[in-house]
């Protein structure tokens, strides 16, 4: 993935790709975590770096939903959506609606070529929900 982005492949490169794989909607400390098991001496700026120049190459989309921390995902090269618990902060994908791309025809999009629409539901998860109504 990296070679065909033509950026160099590094430890902490490969390490924090891994993690974001591994470990959907992760936020950058546990991202940080994931890559210490593998590489113990990992500065956090270098995982930084490394989450920055993944999520600029694209193999990385970074985001973060309001009153949340940047979090970040693999998950890249479709319009999909997130629903987020406003009590644990819990995080999973939702695909976009059916049919041909709908959230990406605004009303108006004022004259602006439109490639991304970012929508976010929020709500309870169901662990929550459960917990809420006992």
């Amino acid at each position: 993935m990296l070679r065909r982005t033509a950026l160099r492949v590094t430890r902490p490169r490969v390490a924090v790709l891994a993690a974001v794989h591994a470990h959907p909607h992760a936020d950058t400390d546990s991202i940080i975590g994931a890559v210490r098991r593998e590489i113990p001496k990992v500065s956090h700026q270098a995982v930084y770096d490394s989450l920055h120049t993944l999520t600029a190459a694209g193999l990385v989309r970074r985001i973060q939903p309001s009153g949340s921390v940047a979090r970040y995902e693999a998950r890249v090269g479709d319009n999909h959506h997130h629903v987020v618990c406003r009590s644990c902060g819990a995080i999973a994908d939702v695909d976009c609606a059916v049919g041909d791309v709908p959230c990406l025809t605004a009303s108006d999009g004022h004259g602006f070529s439109i490639d991304e629409a970012e929508v976010v539901y929020w709500g309870l998860c169901p662990r929550c929900s459960a917990d809420d109504s006992s």
